[in-house]
C-alpha cells in the first residue's frame, strides 16, 4: 500500500464524499500539503540520528515517502 500524508487521505475522503456538496479550496489544500512537507522535513531534520544530515536528505527522505 503507497504510505500516503495526512492532508492527502482529507481531502480525498472530503472530496468523494457524494454526500457531502463542501469541498476544500485547492489552494487551501496545496497550502497544508506544503506545510505537512515542511513539518515532516523539519522532523526528520531534528532526528537525533541524523545530526550530520543535510537539508537535501530530509527533502530526499520525504520524496521516498510520498513521491513515488
Amino acid at each position: 500500500m503507497e504510505k500516503q500524508t495526512a492532508v492527502s487521505w482529507l481531502v480525498e475522503k472530503v472530496n468523494s464524499d457524494c454526500l457531502n456538496s463542501s469541498f476544500i479550496r485547492p489552494e487551501l489544500i496545496e497550502k497544508a500539503k506544503e506545510m505537512e512537507r515542511q513539518q515532516i522535513i523539519d522532523a526528520f531534520d531534528d532526528g537525533d540520528f541524523m545530526s550530520c544530515g543535510s537539508e537535501k536528505d530530509a527533502i530526499n527522505y520525504y520524496n521516498y515517502l510520498y513521491k513515488n
